[in-house]
């Protein structure tokens, strides 16, 4: 296994039912899993990791797939789309299902809550990993499940736009655990083809209360002259300045960290 070095992390290896995988990590405090978006672990996704590591928690930053370290381009994202779309670890159309790697991650969850302590663990899925912090709740030690663009399964038709990427029974424990306590935050573009506003309705309708959504307006002539393209609301397109909607909603989640992780 080719190891990358990422300033300020610490490279080790995680083995779950087989599968090895390598994860890096940094900081102290409560456990959060950060579950990296297309086409990797870019230096904006590293950037929000350590923002995270430098508020108060332990960062866990599993190696999906891609190549640490490198810069996004379009190319590389076609590249991993391409190999996401024909992987086993990923069913990026499945509606009542999903990805079979989030068992490889709920056990990660669980192995930093050992490491860690506290009440439990935080998660936060990005673009293709988005939703599997749904898939990570069945896990009573994840706390603090946040979904920034959730982008399966890819809304290749209606009843995909509606789709949460869970089955029906691990949508029930979702439910349950959304209103006691382990309510989901959920963050998008709304001009993001790849997460419709269906998506976000849906989870509405099925957590109630229990569904925080950031929505963040990248429509035409929005008043912070953010692209329709927008997408990846707290790496590529954060702006770090404060009052700006994206900062807003990277304050938020840090707060959320704070709020489930430290009582």
């Amino acid at each position: 296994m080719a190891v990358v070095s990422l300033e300020g992390f610490k490279h080790a290896t995680f083995s779950h039912d087989g599968a090895v995988r390598g994860v890096y990590s940094r900081g102290e405090g409560p456990g959060v899993v950060v579950m990296h978006e297309i086409p990797g672990i870019t230096p904006e996704v590293a950037r929000f990791a350590s923002r995270v590591a430098d508020d108060g928690f332990r960062v866990y930053l599993p190696h999906l797939f891609g190549s640490p370290g490198r810069a996004f381009s379009n190319g590389s994202v076609v590249r991993q789309m391409l190999r996401a779309c024909v992987s086993r670890e990923f069913s990026v159309l499945a509606r009542g299902k999903s990805s079979p790697i989030t068992d490889w991650l709920r056990a990660l969850c669980r192995h930093a809550h050992r490491e860690c302590g506290g009440p439990g663990v935080g998660a936060i899925g990005m673009c293709l990993t988005g939703n599997f912090a749904l898939a990570l709740m069945l896990d009573e030690c994840v706390m603090a499940p946040v979904l920034s663009q959730p982008s399966l399964p890819f809304p290749v038709t209606g009843a995909h736009r509606r789709a949460l990427h869970v089955s029906d029974e691990d949508l029930d424990i979702v439910r349950r655990r959304s209103q006691s306590g382990c309510a989901v935050l959920g963050l998008r573009f709304t001009a993001d083809p790849l997460v419709p506003a269906e998506r976000f309705e849906r989870l509405r309708d099925e957590l109630g209360d229990g569904f925080e959504a950031i929505e963040i307006d990248s429509g035409p002539g929005n008043p912070h002259g953010l692209a329709q393209s927008a997408h990846s609301v707290v790496t590529t397109e954060l702006v770090d300045e404060t009052g700006h909607p994206t900062r807003k909603a990277l304050d938020r989640v840090l707060g959320l960290f704070h709020e489930r992780l430290r009582s």
